[in-house]
């Protein structure tokens, strides 16, 4: 019997048999993608434009800090009620919405009159971000299978890890061009094109679909899992910007409660026979809950080395955006190449490869320490590129294969929900590696000198990467 191949590039509108799955064909593999690099850039572009959105908006450190911790956190926040209501409403619909949104709400950053206006800005482009990306992976996993699934979660990993270094090159790059007199503008308005050129292709090449037993929203979990990410997150990434006032104690001290909480009502959500916004049943799947383990650290290194990179190239070594972007080309070029290898070392070596990619981004960094130390303040892309090339590689070794072993076991139905439960781990884990991270940074600076203190943080890096690994030996053998 003939069967009839669905083009890679054709649209879904020739809906599949009853009892066939939909087909994310090329383009609709490239059109979410796309969708995915756009909240990931955005996290880490404006670190190397605060110094000059402080400069034109007036703006102090607290408020600046919530430029970024506003994005950050409406976006952890929000990540897991997007997965649920893309299961319940259907996901291209939460995606052409989330994307419009984000497109929109990029146009409102861009052309913010003054800092308190850009930080709602960015809150409410966080929480666009929220309603489009889980739709990502839930589209992937209902849309893909076998060898396609896993190659298209390994293209995913490998897009998020490039996002964050390319976001940083790209910041850099557009202050500097200083395009038609829009400064530090043109990091927000550069979004509205790609949201464009994403919504047509979305309309035209992205399959709809949507769990076959929806469930309602879970009011009470929503808002305790809100409760529990707001009461960690913003006296963390606020406090020390803010002098450590007597609320972000208050909410530091409320945070164990909001998620002792949230965890009963989920239980007994989940004992009644209702679908809790995260299912507990969901950790039983060794990959998923030990996956989570491994991305914590992973995640909370990466941003914490990526925002203090950016403050001591601009603030100790003298360098000009660009300069400071264009050191990271290594690293991007390193993790770009190496993650294409990523899916035929997996097939041969299993999860170890994970393991074996901290020990050589452990080895990177010691590089960059070793460089920072010998050569500053004159640091410049050559000095650093060995360091950044090597930590590159290694990077490119987990995250993708982190990603993919994390959902390899999340049943299609709720792989919205299991997708959102992955990037809640992964953004909450970046907003705290750039608040303890680069709060300990900024605090040994006064008394160790700005060298010193690099030197310092990328070490207490080091010890987050050897935790990594310790942690990814548990990792499943092989994964599906």
């Amino acid at each position: 019997m003939t069967k009839t191949l669905a083009s890679p590039t054709s649209a879904p509108s020739a809906a599949p048999g009853p009892t066939s799955p939909p087909v994310l064909g090329g383009l609709g593999l490239f059109t979410v993608l796309l969708g995915a690099a756009l909240p990931l850039i955005d996290f880490f572009i404006v670190n190397v434009a605060l110094p000059t959105i402080g400069e034109d908006l007036h703006a102090g450190e607290a408020v600046l800090e919530l430029v970024v911790a506003g994005y950050g956190v409406a976006y952890a926040v929000l990540l897991v009620l997007g997965g649920r209501l893309g299961d319940l409403f259907g996901r291209r619909r939460l995606f052409l919405g989330g994307l419009a949104a984000f497109g929109l709400t990029s146009l409102a950053c861009g052309l913010a009159p003054d800092a308190w206006t850009l930080v709602a800005a960015r809150a409410a482009q966080g929480a666009a971000a929220a309603a489009m990306l889980p739709q990502v992976l839930a589209t992937i996993q209902a849309g893909t299978a076998g060898a396609r699934r896993a190659r298209a979660m390994g293209l995913y990993g490998a897009t998020a890890g490039l996002s964050m270094v390319a976001g940083q090159i790209l910041g850099g790059v557009l202050v500097a061009a200083d395009i038609a007199g829009s400064g530090w503008r043109a990091v927000f308005l550069v979004n509205v094109p790609a949201v464009l050129l994403g919504l047509v292709l979305a309309v035209r090449a992205v399959p709809d679909t949507r769990s076959p037993r929806p469930e309602p929203v879970d009011g009470p979990g929503t808002v305790l899992l809100a409760a529990s990410l707001l009461t960690l997150l913003v006296p963390l990434t606020e406090g020390r910007a803010a002098g450590w006032p007597l609320w972000t104690w208050v909410a530091l001290a409320a945070f164990p409660f909001a998620a002792w909480g949230f965890y009963r009502v989920e239980r007994g959500a989940d004992r009644a026979g209702r679908t809790p916004l995260v299912p507990p049943s969901l950790f039983a799947l060794p990959s998923l809950r030990r996956g989570l383990l491994v991305l914590v650290p992973f995640s909370v290194g990466f941003s914490g080395f990526m925002f203090v990179l950016a403050v001591a190239l601009q603030q100790g070594a003298r360098l000009g955006p660009v300069e400071a972007g264009l050191a990271l080309v290594p690293l991007a070029a390193s993790f770009f190449l190496v993650s294409l290898c990523g899916p035929r070392l997996v097939n041969r070596f299993g999860t170890r490869v994970v393991p074996a990619g901290g020990l050589l981004q452990a080895a990177g960094l010691l590089l960059l320490a070793l460089a920072a130390r010998r050569s500053w303040p004159d640091l410049d892309l050559v000095t650093l590129a060995p360091g950044a090339a090597v930590a590159g590689a290694g990077q490119a070794l987990q995250m993708p294969i982190l990603m993919r072993t994390i959902l390899s076991e999340v049943p299609a139905a709720r792989a919205g929900v299991g997708g959102g439960v992955m990037i809640t781990t992964q953004q909450s884990a970046l907003a705290l590696g750039v608040a303890t991270l680069g709060s300990l940074f900024l605090a040994l600076v006064p008394g160790l000198g700005m060298r010193d203190a690099l030197v310092t943080t990328l070490l207490t890096q080091l010890a987050l990467v050897l935790l990594t690994v310790a942690l990814s030996l548990r990792l499943p053998r092989r994964i599906g």
